[in-house]
């Protein structure tokens, strides 16, 4: 899934391209939004809230105000082209929206939970998810509240709820907790140091804003960028111990796959693991 550093990347490449643009064409290649069209609006920002995407436009002569909200999740993505550039992000059949400028072509890959709504509404989207760790609103004391407030929850599934903070996908959930030394199924209740949890998580992701490639170690090299994640039977940076993987019965999604170290971060391993 999607980390909200990458989110937050992607709204940038937008805002840069489209802001304060005309848009001269649009082409929705969804069921739902088929017969809708943004010729003749203005784009007025691309803004990432947590994992979503919202790009807002205005009616020029109306002042009509709408969003176009898009997902990522684990396949979607936007490329930017210049007008009569060949389009080689990806095949012409995944391409789910393509907005136009007379300078620049948006073109929307795979995207996932594409709904165009009047701005004001945004909140009925968004409303629910919690402290973007990215966002203006980012407070780490309502995110600690809220994941304390299940106190038998595993951290690693607390840290992926988007209702909690948002932003953490699952490479930061794996990096997050070796570096505190915390077993990914640790309950809540268990975990020391919240407040500090929280601060490392924002500080990890803000420290890669602006670029596509993720590191924790501090590492620009893409084979030494990450402690444990993708690193299943690698020797642990610190330790030496073979970096354990874990997915859930019947999961193969990334997003359900955990990495660890297990001398590291001692504790109650995955159910039934005897780890």
């Amino acid at each position: 899934m999607p980390e909200g550093d990458t989110v937050w990347n992607t709204a940038r490449v937008l805002n840069r391209a489209l802001a304060g643009r005309r848009l001269t064409a649009s082409d929705f290649r969804v069921p739902s939004l088929a017969t809708e069209s943004l010729a003749g609006w203005t784009v007025t920002e691309s803004a990432a809230r947590g994992k979503h995407l919202l790009l807002r436009t205005r009616e020029t002569q109306d002042g009509r105000a709408l969003t176009l909200h898009s997902h990522l999740r684990m396949d979607g993505a936007w490329r930017v082209y210049a007008t009569g550039e060949r389009w080689a992000g990806r095949p012409a059949h995944l391409i789910r929206v393509v907005l136009r400028t007379a300078e620049n072509v948006a073109v929307g890959y795979h995207l996932h939970e594409l709904v165009l709504i009047p701005t004001e509404r945004e909140d009925d989207l968004v409303g629910h998810l919690g402290p973007d760790l990215l966002g203006p609103d980012w407070d780490p004391a309502e995110a600690v509240r809220r994941i304390e407030a299940a106190p038998d929850r595993e951290i690693g599934e607390a840290l992926l709820d988007q209702r909690n903070l948002a932003g953490i996908g699952n490479l930061y959930k794996c990096e997050l907790l070796f570096l505190r030394g915390v077993d990914p199924w640790t309950p809540v209740r268990d975990v020391p140091d919240l407040p500090g949890m929280a601060d490392l998580a924002h500080r990890l992701l803000a420290s890669n804003r602006g670029r596509w490639l993720q590191t924790t170690t501090g590492s620009l090299r893409k084979t030494e960028a990450n402690y444990v994640y993708g690193r299943r039977a690698q020797p642990c940076r610190r330790c030496g111990t073979p970096i354990a993987k874990h997915a859930p019965d019947g999961e193969t999604a990334a997003e359900r796959i955990t990495y660890w170290c297990p001398r590291c971060q001692p504790g109650p391993g995955p159910a039934g693991s005897g780890t």
